[in-house]
């Protein structure tokens, strides 16, 4: 038994080795060729940093970055505040009605953003908002929003009520109840939901594609625009760049929650 269960172990290790290369191989693949000094991808391997300088230099690049961040930072303020409140309705509250509004948060995440995206168009014309950088936002808010909840509603979930019970039994307001027993104990839930809505909205092609107006594209979008008119290994170094930031936000995410377990 012990032999077999040992052999078992070892495959199953192997085969999760295996499903993380497919993975990340050609991300590895793409963030080594965006240091290679040849522009064809030309063997062997030359270190160079000369995509990074070029891009650098290109000013649409850095001005579709720098409003991906302005995006994606106000998405994330406007997203966490939001969920966060709702998290503590949904928490702290029983109403009729509270089981539906609670599976309705994962219907945006499960619907593919291709639909999202074409609905937001149809809706933002049809009340006359149209194109433009509030629609890219209240796109972007939306698709953020259930994560903050839901990370944030995980972590709420291991929260002793009779904390806060305590705490004003002993004389203390309920903004110091707030700020000393509530908010300490939901900070890791909010700093994990803060991090998720900025990974979104930064990592956000579709609904931006569908909903900024020409000239005013985010930086997935550029990317996307600039492959179609001819590959050059500048998008390998600002893709990597993108991977990096939302990757580092991600694992972020999972360092301070751990959706509602203890830490």
């Amino acid at each position: 038994m012990r032999e077999g269960g040992g052999w078992l172990s070892r495959l199953g290790v192997a085969w999760l080795w295996a499903v993380l290369a497919f993975l990340y191989a050609p991300i590895v693949v793409m963030a080594l060729m965006s240091f290679n000094a040849s522009p064809f991808y030309q063997l062997p391997f030359a270190f160079s940093t000369r995509w990074y300088a070029d891009l650098w230099a290109n000013a649409e690049i850095r001005a579709a970055a720098l409003r991906s961040l302005v995006i994606a930072a106000t998405t994330t303020a406007i997203a966490t505040a939001l969920g966060c409140a709702a998290a503590l309705a949904l928490f702290r509250y029983a109403f009729r009605g509270k089981a539906l509004l609670q599976a309705l948060l994962f219907p945006p995440i499960a619907i593919p953003w291709l639909i999202t995206g074409t609905a937001m168009l149809i809706f933002f014309f049809g009340v006359g908002l149209g194109r433009g950088a509030p629609a890219v936002l209240i796109g972007h808010v939306a698709l953020a929003l259930p994560y903050v909840v839901i990370v944030v509603n995980a972590r709420l979930a291991s929260f002793d009520p009779t904390l806060e019970e305590a705490a004003r039994s002993l004389g203390a307001s309920p903004w110091m109840v707030a700020r000393r027993v509530t908010l300490p104990w939901m900070a890791p839930g909010v700093v994990a939901g803060a991090l998720f809505a900025f990974a979104v909205s930064f990592d956000q092609f579709v609904v931006s594609y569908f909903l900024a107006r020409p000239g005013d594209a985010t930086l997935p979008v550029l990317i996307y625009t600039s492959i179609r008119k001819g590959f050059t290994p500048e998008i390998n170094a600002v893709s990597t760049i993108v991977i990096g930031v939302s990757m580092a936000a991600l694992l972020a995410a999972a360092r301070f929650s751990n959706f509602g377990g203890r830490r």
